[in-house]
């Protein structure tokens, strides 16, 4: 049975052996067998875009072909439609097979009859990654700080910024954006939270990267708040509370909760 601590170097020894990497943070970028795709290989937008379907899709079991249309190309006739997955479908394998065998099975999409799926024993993605870098954080919490720590801060390195921008507007991507935004703001908190007692300018420091992601993130002025009274930095602490209070009100028209009242309390 592995160890916490042994499925953190597996998932790490992944980024380097798998064949194909993707990142979706920040930016989009595929790099096969140490070469970059590049957009040209892409070709048209609907390939990268059934791509980044795919990706974004990737924890369901598999998904159907007209499901998957209906999706992307809602507005398509039946054999419009039809086509566009064809096509890209066809784009996707040779960008990322550009030699591939004929007759031979894809090497990255797994195909079922009229299902498909990323083959993800192939392929390490940025977004995945983080997923699992945080589950392993999570469950070492309590029992093994050291390998927690090291989970949440590779969780936090792979954080580049939005997941998949070129396609902010797609409704297909909202929900995997979203989430992803609130496991690295958790990340960030859970993080801050191990480093209190020992590392307080560490935990302000974290505290300030979930505030510059969501400046609403009550919990990160609570932990900066912690963290600047362990200093003996009242006035800092002071400020990270009506900064608070102002980002709130302006915000929502809220009031800070109870536990944030308290920690200002604790202060004055």
């Amino acid at each position: 049975m592995s160890t916490l601590s042994d499925r953190l170097l597996q998932l790490e020894e992944k980024l380097t052996n798998a064949s194909l990497q993707i990142r979706t943070l920040g930016s989009f970028g595929a790099v096969v067998d140490g070469d970059t795709v590049t957009s040209k290989a892409w070709g048209r937008d609907k390939t990268l875009q059934l791509f980044q379907f795919l990706i974004t899709a990737r924890s369901r079991s598999s998904l159907h072909r007209e499901k998957i249309i209906d999706r992307l190309w809602e507005d398509a006739e039946k054999d419009e439609g039809d086509r566009n997955f064809k096509v890209a479908l066809h784009g996707i394998n040779k960008a990322l097979e550009p030699n591939r065998p004929p007759r031979t099975d894809p090497k990255y999409i797994n195909r079922q009859g009229i299902t498909y799926q990323l083959n993800q024993e192939e392929m390490w993605i940025d977004a995945q990654a983080i997923e699992d870098y945080i589950a392993i954080a999570n469950e070492a919490r309590g029992t093994d700080h050291t390998t927690a720590i090291s989970a949440y801060r590779s969780a936090l390195e792979c954080h580049n910024g939005l997941y998949l921008p070129n396609r902010i507007y797609e409704d297909w991507s909202s929900e995997e954006r979203e989430r992803l935004q609130v496991l690295i703001l958790s990340a960030y908190i859970s993080l801050a939270e191990l480093m209190l007692d020992q590392q307080p300018l560490e935990t302000v420091r974290l505290a300030q990267k979930a505030i510059s992601i969501d400046s609403t993130w009550e919990d990160a002025y609570q932990l900066q708040m912690k963290a600047y009274l362990a200093q003996g930095n009242r006035p800092a602490a002071i400020k990270s509370y009506q900064q608070c209070i102002k980002v709130l009100d302006k915000e929502f028209g809220l009031d800070p909760l109870p536990e944030t009242q308290k920690i200002y309390d604790s202060i004055i």
